[in-house]
């Protein structure tokens, strides 16, 4: 369903959610007056869609990924491709005043390739530009730390000219990844956020996890790719945003590979009716079509509560 207008981007809702009003406004900084609307006294917490896509060559949605900013500290949700580089355009639009090189802590729900796509160029990119050579920490399902040394070992070659005699980072050290390969439970805490990560069906995946993540003054639901199931729900428990993959088709459209890997739009009516999150935001699209639109005439039909679609670089809080 295309959103004509970026100022908001529950517009192309309107109709749908009508006559329930959206509680939160969708909008890059600095547009207007959307964000004044939104909220009279923004907390120390916001949500940047980095990227709101899937495996479709898109160009308007990049790869899954999503930050929450506490204050100016970034905590990265997904890899998808080209994350550093929508990083840089939503710090270009006032999403913080921190810089390129702040995506130091990250998560992954699952190993999908749309959802790793980024990892190199988190990686590499991120140390390239950072002078003090800071480790990056990722925590994500069995596997993650293989995929990791498998990154390291194919870009050896650019290491060693980068840090070898004439290099911009002559004498410099090599990139450091910190993997965590991570099992349900709290998996990180510090004094700005405490992530738990749950587990969530996803079609044959041994391990994908969804995320709750608590900050001084929010508490934020990732589901990550998943099929309908109780966990989300129970994670949230009126969460202030539920950001749920929603590039889905109604029950009626359901192919069994969809059913087996990813949630139908009545099976998420369900899922937020119990949740009752402040806002539902819907990530993870596919390209307009029929069955898309259908999916969201059906989640309008059964869900009551206020849901927005994500597009890239729009900044919830």
């Amino acid at each position: 369903m295309p959103v004509p207008n970026r100022r908001l981007a529950a517009a192309s809702l309107t109709r749908l959610a009508a006559p329930y009003a959206l509680l939160l406004l969708a909008a890059p900084l600095g547009h207007g007056d959307a964000h004044a609307q939104a909220s009279a006294s923004p907390g120390r917490t916001r949500v940047v869609v980095l990227g709101s896509g899937t495996p479709a060559a898109d160009p308007e949605r990049f790869g899954p990924a999503v930050v929450v900013l506490v204050d100016s500290s970034a905590y990265l949700f997904d890899i998808g491709v080209g994350v550093v580089r929508r990083w840089a355009a939503a710090l270009e639009r006032g999403a913080s005043a921190s810089d390129a090189t702040a995506l130091r802590v990250a998560f992954v729900t699952h190993l999908h390739s749309d959802h790793t796509l980024g990892y190199p160029e988190l990686i590499f990119t991120s140390w390239t530009l950072d002078p003090a050579g800071r480790p990056l920490a990722v925590y994500g399902p069995r596997g993650l730390a293989g995929m990791t040394a498998n990154i390291l070992q194919a870009y050896k070659e650019d290491v060693a000219i980068r840090i070898g005699p004439g290099g911009e980072k002559a004498g410099g050290t090599r990139p450091v990844v910190e993997v965590h390969e991570i099992e349900p439970g709290v998996v990180h805490s510090d004094s700005l956020v405490r992530v738990t990560a749950f587990a969530v069906r996803h079609g044959t995946w041994p391990q994908a996890f969804g995320y709750r993540i608590r900050t001084p003054d929010k508490v934020i639901v990732l589901s990550g790719d998943a099929t309908a199931g109780p966990e989300v729900a129970r994670q949230c428990r009126g969460c202030d945003l539920l950001l749920h993959e929603g590039g889905f088709v109604g029950d009626a459209g359901a192919r069994a590979y969809f059913r087996e890997f990813h949630t139908t739009a009545e099976e998420l009516a369900r899922i937020a009716t119990e949740a009752k999150p402040g806002l539902l935001v819907l990530y993870h699209q596919r390209p307009a079509g029929k069955s898309v639109d259908a999916g969201y005439r059906a989640l309008r039909a059964h869900y009551q509560g206020p849901f927005v679609v994500a597009r890239d670089l729009d900044v919830f809080y």
